[in-house]
């Protein structure tokens, strides 16, 4: 458990995911990696690790410097997550190792080792 900025506690933690893996978090928080492609208003076009697109949900104070990003936020459809924070990660980001970072994270050889 942790607590969030209000102080009450939080059970779920975020898990890392891709694209591909959105559909098995909908409702639920999670980190996207991800590289912007299109900032429209209040929404932002970005390239997950494995190369899916998402579009992202932005809060009016969101503080996107960087081309590459990881968004904290609740998946509301398959392609769409709703942010809550934003992690701004600079301008040079190996997506292909982060890629393989979020499989590993859910390989379920690795799994249960590490996460339960």
């Amino acid at each position: 458990m942790y607590q969030d900025g209000s102080g009450a506690e939080n059970k779920e933690l975020s898990t890392r995911v891709n694209a591909a893996r959105l559909t098995d978090y909908v409702g639920k928080l999670v980190r996207l990696a991800c590289r912007t492609l299109k900032m429209d208003g209040n929404t932002i076009t970005v390239e997950a690790s494995d190369g899916g697109q998402v579009t992202v949900f932005i809060p009016p104070n969101a503080n996107i410097t960087d081309p590459f990003i990881e968004v904290i936020g609740i998946v509301q459809n398959p392609t769409t997550v709703k942010m809550a924070a934003c992690v701004n990660m600079g301008s040079d980001l190996d997506m292909k190792l982060v890629n393989d970072t979020v499989e590993l994270i859910h390989d379920p050889r690795f799994y249960h080792k590490m996460f339960c």
